[in-house]
């Protein structure tokens, strides 16, 4: 990046006060704010109601480091996935998934990831840095932009289940949402956003601390220590009990919504003694909900989907225990669909 200032770093009271060093009017700032968030503009010369001069003056006083769309892949299914190129050359992606009621929004927080999950196509890839709250904030003003063109209708979901751990980049995830969910932004109700960790339980509790109005999910995956050590190393340093304390903590100071995840691995994690250590956990969080996961599997690892019957005995047996259980399909198998996959794709 260029050493002047992101202009996206500024507030409006900031704007305000460089107008006004330069001679220029106050409601310069409003419009430019305005092309910054509400319209997501990702160049000066984008900003039309702008004269020439002034557009200069800013290009010349600011950056605008935007992300911009590489290539997509469109599934069969309807969903699209994305790979945006940051101003630095990286890769992350972002998805949208269309369903009859939704439209979702699957963004990244981090390039890379440094928690190395043994079934992840980004945990097989370097972390290279975090990524900055507006590029987090660009991913989602692009994928409404898609929304609405092809489907003709805005965001109504964002879920934080891209590259990275959201809660190892905590500050900038925070910051975007803000922004996700202020009237000067896309004022989008922060009920609508779920943000999901492997687990760090002591950001679990900042979020309780900082009293978040967002939902959290649980990539769990594992239900005892072993095997979670085994296909998620970050359990070693924070334990499913530890985790259980943490997301009791969360629950107590927000009473935002807590969704368990469990991708379903066969012969791994898919018995029924593995259902029922799933039960016990359930039972001692007050979770909403556990999403039962089909795998969409990678070239990197050797995991693999079970059988039909194996899936539905496993859930089965979840729902006769009066556990609220859903099984989640995984979306665009005819590409590039699970996380970390076209990143790591050579560009054309």
């Amino acid at each position: 990046m260029s050493a002047v200032k992101n202009i996206r770093t500024l507030s409006l009271v900031e704007l305000k006060e460089y107008f006004e060093s330069i001679g220029d009017k106050k409601f310069r700032a409003i419009q430019t704010y305005e092309w910054l968030w509400k319209k997501n503009a990702q160049r000066f010369e984008d900003m039309s109601n702008l004269s020439k001069e002034l557009r200069l003056k800013l290009a010349e006083a600011f950056s605008l480091p935007a992300i911009t769309v590489d290539t997509n892949q469109v599934s069969g299914d309807g969903t699209v996935k994305s790979r945006f190129k940051t101003f630095d050359g990286h890769f992350v992606e972002g998805v949208l998934i269309p369903t009859e009621k939704r439209q979702t929004a699957c963004v990244s927080s981090q390039i890379g990831c440094s928690l190395s999950c043994k079934f992840c196509a980004t945990g097989y890839m370097e972390r290279k840095r975090n990524l900055n709250f507006d590029e987090i904030y660009d991913q989602v003003a692009l994928l409404n932009q898609q929304s609405e063109k092809v489907y003709g209708t805005r965001l109504t979901n964002i879920v934080f289940m891209g590259m990275g751990e959201p809660l190892l980049n905590y500050k900038n995830v925070l910051q975007a949402i803000d922004k996700i969910t202020s009237n000067d932004g896309m004022g989008m109700s922060p009920k609508r956003i779920t943000v999901s960790t492997a687990g760090v339980a002591k950001q679990i509790r900042q979020l309780g601390d900082d009293k978040v109005r967002f939902n959290l999910a649980l990539s769990l995956h594992a239900a005892n220590d072993k095997k979670r050590d085994a296909i998620m190393p970050i359990n070693e340093s924070n334990s499913i009990e530890v985790l259980i304390e943490a997301l009791n903590y969360f629950y107590d100071q927000t009473k935002n919504d807590i969704t368990l995840e469990y991708i379903l691995f066969k012969d791994v994690n898919d018995s029924i003694q593995d259902a029922d250590d799933l039960i016990k956990i359930y039972r001692q969080i007050p979770t909403h909900l556990i999403n039962v996961i089909e795998y969409n599997p990678i070239d990197r690892a050797s995991f693999t989907k079970p059988d039909e019957d194996t899936t539905q005995q496993f859930t089965d047996h979840l729902a006769k225990n009066r556990v609220n259980v859903r099984v989640r399909r995984s979306r665009g198998k005819d590409i590039d669909a699970a996380c970390g996959q076209l990143a790591n794709k050579k560009s054309d």
